[in-house]
């Protein structure tokens, strides 16, 4: 699918999609527990799909009526597990996932898009072997496909959380394990879906200690999760798309549905606004972003919300003097190298953009419309949409099907507040 965006003119309201990292989480722990589980307001497209694909394949009971998800889990019973799951573009469903399989002792495949397959999973793996799993690859120098099977019992191990879904994975599988775990973590990024995970634990009255930097888990065996009931709030990361476009289009643009006493680490997005030069009205369930206003270039340190770089670099192109993306290497292992990619891109519009090793620089740019790859990255394609709403002439945008990983409205939510967007093919 391509689209076609031309300059426009934004006006009125985004009602923001739901969360796809807790809807991941919550298709994990509802499938591992004992009884029903009744979610509200699921994401049930693109990573959200995956996730509830892959909970049936645990041997849960999934079902789905109007955005709403009723599981009953296995309780730990492995008994029905299938022996292939097909991850298509999902890196947190496949790395949680994988992590609950390895508490059977069935060998099961895992595989995945094109785009999956040339992401890591490794370290994961590693760090559950060290804990009684056993894994393999069918082609060499590539993570993926790869089989696992377990179970784990607990021990010691350590991890490399240049990914914090490496993280994550150990510690919701770790707590059904059946002895005591002890978890290093090397290298920590992305600290808030950590604690996001955390708080999954702590709602699920799961046993563990933690320091206080998230390096050193000690998580309890022998544990088990129970069913519960859940609304997923909006997702920040897609809430991201809309909020830059406020400043970016110079207009007023309100997002309701979002959480502010929810840990998602992408809220931060609307502080970046207003430290360059937006004004923010926060309310109980909803943000209202004032873009009238002359922005002003900054150091944008993004390690802790590596999602929000492809929009934050369309952003930077309005901003006046330069723009610095920073600290943010893990961005290079998402469905892209996204670094690279919106470099390359931004740059066909005209952009003054400068690669980094760990981020980018951009400069103020008057950008024209292009053919651009969206490189079947649902993050990249819309943040090329946006570039495509500023630009003189017209943007056509590949690939653009890949939205619906985690925006499955993003087309029709921007088409509806004034945004010039066609599908064209």
């Amino acid at each position: 699918m391509k689209w076609k965006v031309k300059k426009s003119k934004l006006s009125g309201t985004i009602n923001v999609p739901p969360s796809k990292s807790h809807t991941i989480r919550s298709m994990l722990v509802s499938s591992l527990a004992n009884g029903t589980s009744y979610i509200s307001n699921v994401l049930t497209s693109g990573d959200g799909a995956s996730a509830i694909s892959a909970a049936k394949n645990l041997g849960a009971r999934v079902v789905i009526l109007n955005n709403n998800a009723e599981v009953t889990g296995i309780g730990l019973n492995f008994t029905n597990i299938a022996d292939f799951f097909n991850m298509e573009n999902s890196g947190t469903a496949t790395n949680l996932f994988s992590a609950a399989v390895s508490l059977c002792s069935k060998r099961v495949w895992f595989d995945g898009d094109s785009s999956l397959r040339l992401r890591p999973f490794k370290p994961l793996l590693e760090a559950l072997k060290n804990l009684g799993a056993n894994f393999g690859f069918k082609v060499e120098k590539r993570d993926l496909p790869f089989w696992i099977c377990g179970p784990i019992k607990g021990g010691k191990t350590t991890v490399n959380g240049f990914s914090s879904q490496f993280v994550s994975a150990l510690l919701f599988s770790c707590p059904c394990a059946l002895h005591d775990t002890e978890i290093i973590v090397e290298n920590l990024h992305e600290k808030p879906y950590v604690e996001m995970t955390l708080n999954w634990l702590d709602r699920q009255q799961i046993k563990y200690e933690a320091s206080r930097d998230l390096t050193f888990f000690k998580i309890y065996g022998n544990q088990h999760y129970k069913a519960f009931e859940y609304f997923i709030p909006g997702d920040f990361s897609s809430a991201t798309f809309g909020a830059v476009a406020a400043p970016l289009l110079n207009t007023i643009l309100c997002l309701k549905g979002l959480d502010f006493s929810d840990s998602q680490g992408d809220k931060r997005i609307f502080d970046i606004l207003e430290m360059l030069g937006a004004k923010v009205d926060k309310k109980s369930n909803e943000a209202i972003v004032n873009g009238k206003c002359s922005l002003k270039g900054n150091v944008i340190d993004l390690n802790s919300m590596p999602d929000a770089l492809p929009a934050i670099s369309v952003l930077g192109c309005v901003c006046d003097g330069e723009t610095q993306i920073v600290n943010v290497a893990q961005a290079r292992i998402k469905e892209t190298d996204r670094i690279s990619v919106m470099t390359c891109e931004l740059k066909k519009m005209g952009a003054n953009i400068l690669e980094t090793k760990d981020g980018l620089i951009i400069r103020k740019s008057n950008l024209k419309g292009a053919f651009v790859n969206g490189h079947n990255d649902h993050r990249v394609v819309m943040a090329l949409a946006l570039a495509g709403m500023i630009a003189d002439g017209e943007t056509i945008i590949d690939t653009a099907e890949s939205a619906s990983v985690t925006y499955p409205t993003f087309y029709d939510d921007f088409k509806a507040i004034g945004a010039n967007i066609e599908i064209i093919e």
